[in-house]
């Protein structure tokens, strides 16, 4: 008896047994801690490789290359290996009962049929640009502090702003998502593009002297942006059904799906900090790539007469980065979401027509 009121025994005995805990407590623990490990090496990554390990320039571009590639084939490598497995089993499944083999697919005919799919083509340019903005916004968070706020605000108020900017958007989620259900997805993202156009042509109209209205433009441009990349999910699933019901397979191809918006979307991680980097410099000089890293440092001692010099160039250029990067993602992203039909009407009529293809009322379905 005493053996089993041991907490450490009850302990290892949970580890040993995790089929006690819940499972939304198991996936949201892995959740969780994907997330931390994920978000802070987004947030340091660039500063770290440039300012700690001094790498150069071409190495640099060359380990974004070899990320880009990988990132971006592995989730529709496994996608594609995950359902081509379960809808294997599946046709053994049926021949077992002596029904007619069904025309299995390739993996050409696939792409050539989503090629077809406007509103996935539609959705994963807006998508794209998304991803982009997101993990611009983490790879030049610190940058932003630093040469916007450093100056003006304590290092307290600094990590206090990079805290929310992480926590808000897991629980304003709770608040879109029933404005999802009331609204719609598709109306309340193009209300977060609406929103994220208003409040940096706001920023751009107030300048970057007004220090709170700064602070708070800084956090709520990560907050809504990383918001927006949550419920996007949410239409992916409904693609996944608009693909079942368009090409009329037994089974939704909901893994590849999913892997094939990730193969288009996630280069989008590899623009961010190549792209921003390229533009910094071309707006005012500087290139991370060849500055002190020490110059980084807060610090009594004087800046030298260089720094001096580039600091109110750099900072103006940090500020057009921070406002017109957000403008020109939004005016994209409303463009190309005005093309996507998936919802109202149409998406009822295809969540109709699934129910359908589920009840086995649709013969000759294709499988993958």
């Amino acid at each position: 008896m005493e053996l089993n009121a041991d907490p450490v025994n009850m302990g290892l005995r949970l580890l040993a047994c995790p089929s006690h805990l819940p499972t939304a407590v198991i996936y949201g623990s892995l959740s969780l801690f994907v997330s931390i490990l994920h978000n802070v090496f987004l947030l340091y990554y660039v500063d770290t490789f440039v300012s700690v390990y001094k790498i150069d320039k071409l190495s640099f571009w060359i380990g974004e290359t070899v990320f880009l590639i990988w990132n971006s084939l592995n989730d529709p490598l496994f996608g594609w290996l995950s359902d081509r497995v379960f809808l294997s089993t599946q046709q053994l499944y049926i021949e077992k009962r002596s029904v007619p083999q069904e025309k299995r697919i390739t993996l050409a005919e696939y792409l050539q049929q989503l090629s077809r799919h406007r509103n996935f083509l539609w959705f994963v340019c807006m998508n794209l640009i998304q991803v982009f903005h997101c993990h611009f916004n983490s790879n030049f968070f610190p940058l932003f502090l630093e040469h916007l706020l450093s100056d003006q605000i304590s290092v307290s108020t600094g990590s206090f702003l990079l805290g929310v900017s992480y926590i808000a958007p897991h629980l304003n989620n709770l608040y879109f998502l029933s404005l999802c259900r009331r609204w719609g997805v598709y109306a309340v993202v193009r209300g977060l593009f609406f929103l994220k156009l208003a409040l940096s042509v706001v920023m751009l109209l107030a300048g970057p002297d007004q220090v709170y209205l700064l602070c708070i433009f800084i956090a709520s441009n990560r907050v809504f942006t990383e918001g927006t990349c949550k419920l996007l999910n949410l239409v992916v699933t409904d693609l996944v059904d608009e693909d079942l019901v368009l090409n009329r397979r037994k089974q939704a191809a909901s893994a590849l799906l999913f892997g094939m918006v990730a193969l288009v979307t996630k280069p989008g991680q590899t623009f961010a900090p190549l792209i921003g980097t390229w533009l910094l410099c071309v707006y005012t000089g500087y290139d991370i790539f060849q500055r002190n890293p020490l110059s980084n440092v807060v610090s009594a001692q004087p800046k030298l007469e260089s720094d001096a010099v580039l600091e109110p160039t750099l900072r103006q250029g940090c500020f057009y980065l921070l406002v017109f990067v957000p403008i020109t993602c939004a005016l994209l992203q409303l463009l190309s979401w005005s093309q996507f039909s998936l919802h109202g009407k149409r998406l009822q009529m295809v969540k109709a027509q699934r129910q359908g293809l589920m009840q086995g009322r649709t013969p000759e379905i294709k499988m993958i």
